[in-house]
């Protein structure tokens, strides 16, 4: 049997009223800002393997760049010789995008340095990127004779696959995974969200019917996530491989939004809502839709979300917003811890040890202390529920009922 903690009501009672009971939280998501301190200017692109993958300006130059967490973390993956650099997409170990030299976009590829830099523009290109990175292929774009072409590499400059369909004007590669990239192909008139398998064959138009217009950035798990053009607005959107499995993810009240990477059944992007730019969640739905601004610090005024990942303990979101007091543009990456499984009720909130351990079906003196913690401190793990107690959710406060909750939850043990 579990082991329970002395449990000082009376105490506890103090520690709570001492809060107001109004105490505001970051339920859910930490944000930690990943600006360096020399930079202009950050952004978090793409996150993988605990590590995010954008740029950095530093002395008027943009710098592909890498982080692990922490702005302080920051690796400057800018190879010598360059002008310019950036990196859109991580897989692994892996971030890939391009290198400005002698005023040419070279597909680029690296492996966590500077020194690791390998460049994959083909022979006879005039322009080439990487915009997406998985499983050791990166895919993007190169220009052949004054045409875009959607392309592929295994990670060498000869590896360059054609993607580009017969009868596209223009085409290009914004996400890969599992053997399928997604991506933009210019038919006609009308620019349309595209899937391919490995083949310029493969590819499949997923513009809805009636569309205006539509692009794909982000593919993951058989499902595919960019935009469509709805009556003159852009609506986030998903597909699952079909231009008739199109789903509109834009909010309610939203004017204007897009979706640029998914995984694991969630995406992520922005949405337009009372005229603010706002990073945002969905799991699949419109009303799904979770404002990732509202975790933000007080001094950003505007925000994208733009890549997703998992390491099985926590989900991990990349960004930038704009920092209305520095006016610079800055890299953020928001957290979540994964809750666990096993979780017997709402007061197992830790395992052995306390954080960042996952629920572990047990009561302990781990989750009070965690409960106690997080309470005093205003941090997220304490927001258990909404105003009058379960079974409402967490509703970004925490106040006395996520207090009571907690208490009764604890005191009841697990089942």
């Amino acid at each position: 049997m579990p082991v329970k903690s002395f449990v000082n009501v009376a105490a506890l009672a103090a520690v709570a009223s001492s809060f107001s009971l109004t105490s505001a939280a970051h339920a859910q998501w930490t944000v930690t800002v990943l600006h360096p301190s020399d930079s202009s200017e950050s952004r978090a692109q793409a996150a993988s393997a605990g590590r995010q993958a954008g740029y950095a300006v530093v002395g008027d130059v943009t710098r592909a760049s890498l982080w692990s967490g922490t702005a302080a973390s920051w690796v400057d993956l800018h190879p010598a010789g360059a002008t310019e650099s950036a990196a859109v997409a991580a897989s692994g170990t892996q971030q890939a995008g391009y290198v400005v030299v002698d005023r040419v976009n070279r597909a680029s590829l690296w492996s966590g340095t500077a020194a690791s830099w390998v460049d994959l523009h083909p022979a006879g290109a005039t322009q080439s990127s990487v915009y997406a990175a998985s499983g050791g292929q990166q895919a993007g774009y190169v220009e052949v004779g004054g045409v875009t072409r959607a392309s592929l590499w295994s990670g060498t400059a000869a590896s360059w696959v054609d993607l580009h369909p017969a009868d596209a004007g223009q085409s290009q590669v914004q996400a890969i995974s599992g053997g399928q990239q997604a991506g933009t192909a210019w038919v006609g008139a009308v620019v349309s969200a595209s899937l391919w398998s490995g083949t310029a064959a493969s590819w499949v138009d997923l513009n809805p019917p009636d569309s205006l217009g539509s692009e794909a950035y982000a593919v993951s798990d058989g499902q595919q996530a960019g935009y469509t053009i709805v009556g003159f607005e852009f609506h986030a959107s998903l597909w699952s491989g079909t231009a008739a499995s199109w789903v509109d993810l834009n909010p309610p009240n939203s004017t204007d939004s897009t979706a640029y990477a998914t995984s694991g059944g969630q995406q992520v992007g922005y949405a337009v809502v009372d005229g603010v730019t706002r990073a945002s969640l969905w799991s699949g739905t419109a009303a799904s839709w979770v404002d990732l601004s509202m975790f933000l610090p007080a001094e950003f005024s505007s925000s994208q979300a733009t890549g997703i990942s998992s390491d099985g303990v926590n989900v991990y979101v990349t960004g930038y917003g704009l920092n209305w007091i520095t006016g610079r543009t800055e890299a953020l990456l928001w957290t979540r811890a994964i809750p666990g499984p096993a979780a017997c009720n709402l007061a197992d909130l830790t395992g052995i040890g306390g954080p960042p351990a996952i629920p572990d079906g047990l009561l302990t003196g781990d989750d009070f202390n965690a409960f106690i913690s997080a309470f005093a401190a205003g941090e997220n793990l304490a927001d258990l529920t909404g105003i009058g107690g379960p079974p409402s959710e967490p509703d970004g406060l925490i106040t006395g009922d996520d207090f009571n909750a907690f208490i009764a939850a604890f005191a009841a043990g697990c089942p």
